[in-house]
């Protein structure tokens, strides 16, 4: 493949996935919104208490969907068609081991979990039935995520961009008919956006129907070697999806301290909107993935270091477009979500906006290279990097600068974090090889 054509497949895939991932992520945002109009600021309290388990029902589906992705890109690149369907095969396997936890779950321990993250007397219920439900829909959620993912490496990124904006367009729209007409308050926010990945999946469907998937389910047993590589492969996906998760759990706590439910209503603005950023640097990462693996595969070194070098330069200006947007707009952002009109509630966020976003190139930086890592069959350093921004860093970072800072060190716990991660992903062992994989495949 020459450069040019390269380059013209790199603007489309990653055009493509940055759309999905938008749409995909706005599942959340748009119950943000309406449930912020409808139901105030224990809604979204209770929204923001919640919101971390569809991080972990999210995360496994994206683990399952891009470790197997690039494992079959790999394998189809190379003409083993077989192996490829083992892989597909596999990873369907994963799903349904991962669906039954998570409906298990949601049956028995959904009351339990929203105490333990902090539902008081207000929002315990509310808190309670999103769980619950959310956690029913997780075989859609994780089922979509990994058609979704198989579909873009079968050469439809059309249809997968297509289909995650269908299903977050339904989303929104029936985010307003249950929470308004139909008067169904949380469980109207939550049913609706499990509605989102069947929809999404009859989207997908086309592909099949048309006969144009080159992927098909096939006899054979699990396999513990292949679970184990789709699982190397995707687990920077899942902890990146995690992470937001964790944090969202670890602020929620400390923010409690500090401010009680008007501090986590007003974090839960910056955290789903944080969500939609994140969802962009996924989708250049997601984007880039495809053509990556497939190059590696064939060792076409030269368009494997230009995927990457284009992907940092766009991660660099929309970072730049998103940091002035959110700082000279916080006030209107804020005001969006503000539906009672909270003096404390526009204050927090607003300060919050303003320095949490600082850490947006940063952590564009470290979501792209652990993708291109895992894309080259490398993932030591992609699971590094994905550790130490998900659990190690920014946790006892959150606690040490909110003692100092208080809010404002809960907001800087983020930038912070991105930024030291950043550094340890550049002075990694083979990190500062990382515009040439030539050094790996030779070895």
């Amino acid at each position: 493949m020459k450069e040019s054509s390269c380059l013209r497949e790199f603007a489309r895939y990653a055009s493509l996935n940055v759309m999905g991932m938008i749409g995909l992520s706005c599942y959340i945002l748009a119950d943000t919104f309406f449930v912020s109009k409808g139901l105030g600021t224990n809604g979204l309290t209770a929204l923001n208490l919640a919101i971390p388990i569809y991080s972990f029902i999210h995360g496994s589906g994206l683990m399952i969907g891009m470790g197997g992705g690039t494992k079959y890109s790999i394998q189809k690149s190379q003409g083993e068609h077989r192996q490829a369907n083992r892989v597909f095969t596999n990873a369907v396997y994963l799903a349904a081991m991962f669906a039954v936890v998570f409906v298990m779950i949601g049956i028995f321990f959904s009351g339990r979990i929203a105490a333990i993250l902090g539902a008081d007397e207000s929002v315990f219920e509310m808190t309670k039935t999103y769980l619950q439900v959310i956690l029913l829909f997780a075989p859609a959620f994780l089922m979509n995520n990994v058609l979704l993912c198989f579909v873009r490496n079968d050469g439809a990124p059309q249809l997968s961009m297509a289909a995650m904006i269908g299903g977050s367009l339904s989303n929104v729209v029936l985010d307003y008919v249950f929470i308004f007409p139909c008067g169904m308050g949380i469980f109207g926010a939550v049913f609706a956006t499990g509605l989102a990945p069947v929809i999404s999946m009859l989207i997908l469907s086309w592909h099949f129907i048309r006969r144009k998937n080159q992927f098909h389910f096939t006899k054979c047993r699990p396999e513990r070697k292949l679970a184990a590589a789709i699982f190397s492969s995707g687990l920077p996906s899942l902890i990146t999806e995690m992470s937001s998760g964790i944090v969202i759990i670890v602020f929620n706590s400390i923010i409690l301290r500090l401010q009680g439910n008007v501090g986590v209503a007003a974090y839960g603005v910056i955290a789903n909107l944080s969500l939609v950023v994140i969802a962009v640097y996924t989708g250049i990462a997601q984007g880039i993935q495809p053509i990556t693996s497939r190059n590696y595969g064939v060792g076409n070194l030269r368009n494997v270091r230009t995927i990457l070098r284009c992907a940092l330069i766009t991660m660099l200006i929309v970072s730049a477009a998103i940091y002035a947007v959110v700082f000279f707009g916080a006030a209107q952002i804020t005001d969006i979500f503000n539906s009672e009109n909270n003096d404390m509630l526009q204050r927090i966020a607003e300060q919050g906006l303003k320095l949490y976003f600082i850490g947006s190139p940063f952590a564009g930086f470290n979501i792209i290279v652990s993708m291109y890592f895992t894309s080259v069959e490398y993932p030591l350093p992609a699971h590094v990097i994905s550790l130490l921004r998900g659990f190690a860093v920014i946790i006892p970072m959150a606690f040490l600068l909110s003692a100092v800072a208080d809010m404002a060190g809960v907001w800087c716990a983020f930038p912070c974090t991105e930024l030291l991660v950043a550094i340890v992903g550049a002075v990694f062992p083979g990190s500062r090889k990382i515009f040439s994989v030539s050094s790996r495949i030779s070895s």
